[in-house]
């Protein structure tokens, strides 16, 4: 391998693919692009066709100066080697659609694409390519042809360049419409673990294996140790090739070689995942979101398919979650158990195919690949409803709260969204600024809601309470919580600082303060007046008056309220609302989803005055239900 260097920060690595019927060109236009033949193997010089993935590259430039590395992925077009298609088309960023002038839409052209949409590529453009092998009156008839059939897909509104490799024409204006779709692709973001998944390994004279593939996200750097799952093989980066140059560093998306030391490349196969060590793990059961393409059967319950993704292929049984089978052209949730482990992480995609007749019947969206062991069928459903539109820091909240005062630790974090550790730190850090998650200063220590550490405080000030005298020595203490050593210790430290414990070896209760069945009925009686009020509650002195409390009596409980969820807070220091309310109300509005709401319509809807709609509608913003309209008056219902 030669001498590693660093490519230019001002060239951006893209990767587009080919896709299209058999003999309609992708080969040839792809040797016309870049001088590379991608047709490697003997058998495809034989046959004349492509049969397994080939890879090219050339850099162009945009029209604003910017640098792009295009890799281009050229796929077989035959419908038996769609396997190997599958295996290309999932790490591509946008799609060079190849539609032959003399023949126009065939029947790989629209599985080619519905695959494309399934995998939820969104760019692209279309090549009419032979267009040297029609008269002009054919040429238009097949681009009306195209463009109708273009009409419900995602290429709708793509440039469709007619070129010729035979004559050269428009060779160069489909490197122009190449350098723009570049540069309408997004820049990848840095949040995700890196992930190579291999589409070929083999043995190099001198540096022994290597493999090939695109890498998903992240960056790979000489010299790191990594895992390749399943299986858990340790291997070093010993060297990096991008497009035939070393490197000492190679950063997502881009077609890379990996040099690998501790695997021989019999062991390597497609399926398998390369990921930093102590990252992410294999899993063999995933929750999903599917969507099934019209005009095929309904998928029942236990149905066999093979799901692809990335480069893998794997036999899967899906279980559904509710009684009715999942509908031609519908979207449904289901769990796939899987005949072997696979790494896959939340929000990537895969295609469904049918074992026999073979055939592409849907694809669908990874939610979920940790289930806990043992969940109820209506638990997990109503778990996959709230992560499925979740963002980002609401689905790490879900998965904090979800393990209630056992936490989660950061490690567990990564394996379950496949975020790195400085993403999740990073989005963490917002949750814990809100106060809606709290972190220990420990490094060790796992991430809990505010509601478990309030949670777990309520418990230990029970159970000190419950002790004679009021006195319980620490060991016992722990004993008695079920916490772990992390959790037990922070949450003690927390009480002891605001006075509700004192001690360090034996813990008691300080004199003054009220027992915790005397704050249980205080919190239970205030806890019913907001509940009863509704969406109007009273101002906190009118529920004080009527309860006979002090307003510090008042507003301790209230503080205790708001740590257990229970109450939320309504604008100004004084107005609360029972979470139950809150609920209530979402569950009203969600039949009303992607309307608008101005205030004069929110408060004909609720029957409230300004006093309570206004911070009503603040709250239900804040907690996304409803979402602001710029440049509007009102807010738009997106539960």
């Amino acid at each position: 391998m030669k001498a590693a260097s660093s490519p230019p920060d001002a060239v951006r690595s893209v990767i587009i693919g080919t896709a299209g019927h058999i003999d309609h060109g992708k080969t040839a236009l792809v040797r016309a692009l870049t001088g590379t033949d991608t047709d490697r193997l003997p058998e495809e010089k034989k046959r004349g066709i492509t049969i397994d993935l080939g890879f090219a590259a050339m850099r162009l430039s945009g029209a604003t100066g910017a640098q792009f590395e295009v890799s281009l992925i050229d796929v077989p077009g035959h419908h038996a080697f769609i396997r190997n298609m599958l295996a290309g088309a999932g790490g591509i960023e946008a799609v060079m659609l190849v539609i032959a002038a003399d023949e126009g839409v065939m029947a790989q052209t629209r599985e080619h694409l519905d695959i494309c949409s399934l995998l939820g590529i969104e760019r692209g453009l279309v090549v009419l390519s032979k267009s040297d092998a029609v008269d002009a009156g054919r040429r238009e008839s097949t681009l009306g042809e195209v463009r109708s059939w273009l009409r419900s897909t995602f290429l709708r509104d793509a440039t469709v360049v007619p070129v010729s490799v035979v004559t050269g024409q428009g060779i160069e204006a489909l490197r122009c419409e190449l350098a723009r779709l570049a540069g309408r692709i997004p820049a990848p973001g840095q949040e995700f673990v890196p992930r190579l998944p291999p589409d070929r390994s083999f043995a190099m004279r001198g540096f022994g294996t290597v493999v090939t593939g695109t890498l998903q996200c992240g960056a790979v750097e000489a010299g790191s140790m990594m895992s390749l799952l399943p299986g858990d093989t340790r291997v070093r980066v010993r060297g990096i090739q991008v497009h035939g140059s070393a490197v000492s560093r190679a950063s997502a998306p881009c077609r890379v070689a990996l040099n690998l030391s501790g695997v021989e490349h019999r062991e390597v196969w497609r399926g398998q995942m390369l990921v930093p060590e102590h990252t992410l793990s294999a899993t063999q059961t995933l929750d999903a979101e599917i969507h099934l393409l019209p005009h095929v059967r309904p998928l029942r319950h236990r149905a066999s398919v093979r799901l692809h993704a990335f480069a893998g292929d794997v036999a899967a049984t899906v279980l559904l979650y509710r009684a009715e089978t999942t509908p031609a052209g519908g979207t449904g949730l289901v769990r796939l158990q899987l005949e072997t482990p696979q790494v896959l992480v939340p929000g990537d995609r895969f295609v469904l195919r049918q074992p026999s007749p073979p055939a592409t019947i849907g694809g669908g969206r990874v939610l979920e690949i940790a289930a806990p062991r043992g969940q109820r069928k209506a638990d997990a459903l109503a778990w996959l409803l709230q992560i499925r539109a979740a963002d980002v820091e609401q689905q790490l909240t879900l998965r904090i709260g979800r393990r209630g005062t056992a936490g989660i630790s950061m490690r567990d974090l990564v394996r379950e969204t496949g975020l790195t550790a400085d993403a999740v730190h990073r989005f963490v850090g917002a949750l814990v600024r809100r106060g809606e998650v709290i972190a220990a200063r420990e490094a060790e220590c796992p991430y809990l809601s505010a509601q478990a550490i309030a949670q777990a405080e309520a418990a230990l000030l029970r159970a000190v309470a419950a002790a004679k005298n009021h006195t319980l020595a620490r060991a016992e203490l722990h004993s008695r919580s079920g916490l772990g050593e992390c959790v037990f210790a922070f949450v003690v430290q927390r009480l002891i600082a605001a006075g509700k414990l004192s001690g360090a070896e034996v813990l008691s209760l300080p004199e003054s303060s009220g027992t915790p069945e005397v704050e249980a009925k205080r919190m239970a009686v205030v806890e019913r007046e907001y509940r009863l009020a509704g969406v109007a509650p009273p101002l906190l002195r009118e529920v004080a008056e009527r309860l006979k409390l002090t307003e510090k009596q008042m507003r301790a409980t209230v503080t205790l309220l708001l740590r257990t969820r229970r109450l939320l807070r309504l604008g100004s220091d004084d107005l609360f609302i029972h979470c139950e309310a809150v609920a209530g109300l979402s569950e009203k509005l969600r039949a009303f989803r992607g309307e608008q709401f101005d205030v004069a319509r929110f408060k004909s809807f609720t029957g409230l005055t300004r006093k309570h709609a206004i911070p009503l509608l603040e709250l239900l913003d804040r907690t996304h239900i409803t979402r602001t309209q710029p440049g509007t008056a009102g807010v738009r219902v997106v539960v």
